[in-house]
């Protein structure tokens, strides 16, 4: 990566066009950019956690979208899924069967379009690209990590509240000295690029990628000895099955879920069975997308010592 930005990776994968109008942007406008999507026959934009800004036919960012926005044809998009499979479309299935593709600093790639129709369903006709910004936030954690060292947890918010930020630096943090097993299923929270994590997972983790979340908790289980497990959006009864068997094994789990506070957390027939069951010791709820990766409230459901 050599030093280079999520910012600069991502325009590595730019036509020459829209390359040049990003240089009148200034580097601190791109600071704090979550998003930088193309559509085409409609706008190359950036969201930021308050705002989206449009490029303009100049290169400079606008608050709407007018005449002067810089509108994407479709031989763009097409330009860009040729730099993502590096100019080799047969050798990306994966990715494009998936609709997703990890490039360098963990940027994640999302792609929609028109599906084939043939048995290996594969994206063919592209009308959208996402550049996902990865934000490594070293630090994030510390106000709950000793709260929840030891205890089977769940973190929960809504969309864009840093869930996700929040469990890989809570395994960054016990992967320093703790044996950990990553379940990363669609390549999130790592970001692997060649089998090496693009962001810092902790140097004593253990990283499954691509696999089915249960698939994975359970291999991790009978392979890798974890002191914990970390995993993304529990989301079917099969995980829970899997995160209860592995309970019973000793092992720990931080996990994540989709909730915004106790009463929708509740509604979550998976996760009401795990706290029912005695399974959670504490539940974590972030204070949304305004305020990424922060903390609402820590609810204690037991008491470990």
């Amino acid at each position: 990566m050599n030093g280079s930005t999520s910012t600069d990776i991502i325009m590595n994968y730019m036509p020459e066009k829209i390359r040049e109008l990003f240089k009148a942007v200034t580097k601190d406008k791109l600071n704090d950019v979550m998003e930088i999507r193309l559509r085409a026959g409609g706008a190359v934009y950036l969201v930021y956690p308050d705002r989206i800004c449009y490029l303009s036919i100049s290169g400079e960012l606008m608050d709407i979208f007018s005449d002067r926005t810089y509108i994407v044809s479709g031989v763009i998009i097409r330009e860009v899924i040729d730099r993502l499979c590096h100019y080799s479309m047969h050798s990306c299935t994966k990715q494009l069967k998936e609709g997703y593709f990890v490039i360098e600093n963990g940027v994640r790639v999302g792609v929609s379009g028109t599906y084939s129709t043939n048995d290996a369903a594969l994206l063919t006709d592209f009308t959208s690209v996402n550049f996902r910004v990865s934000r490594c936030i070293k630090g994030c954690a510390d106000a709950v990590f000793s709260q929840v060292y030891g205890r089977n947890t769940i973190i929960c918010g809504g969309v864009n509240s840093g869930k996700t930020t929040v469990l890989r630096e809570l395994c960054r943090l016990t992967g320093s000295f703790r044996k950990v097993t990553l379940i990363d299923e669609r390549n999130e929270i790592s970001c692997l690029v060649s089998g090496i994590p693009q962001n810092d997972v902790g140097c004593l983790t253990d990283v499954i990628s691509g696999s089915l979340r249960h698939a994975g908790i359970m291999s991790a289980i009978r392979t890798l000895s974890p002191d914990v497990i970390f995993c993304d959006e529990i989301a079917s009864e099969k995980d829970v099955e899997a995160i209860v068997d592995g309970i019973g094994c000793g092992v720990g789990f931080v996990v994540t879920a989709h909730a915004t506070n106790y009463a929708d957390l509740l509604k979550r027939k998976e996760i009401r069975y795990l706290m029912e069951h005695g399974k959670i010791d504490t539940v974590v709820f972030l204070k949304g997308a305004d305020s990424p990766g922060e903390v609402r409230e820590i609810r204690r459901l037991k008491n470990v010592d």
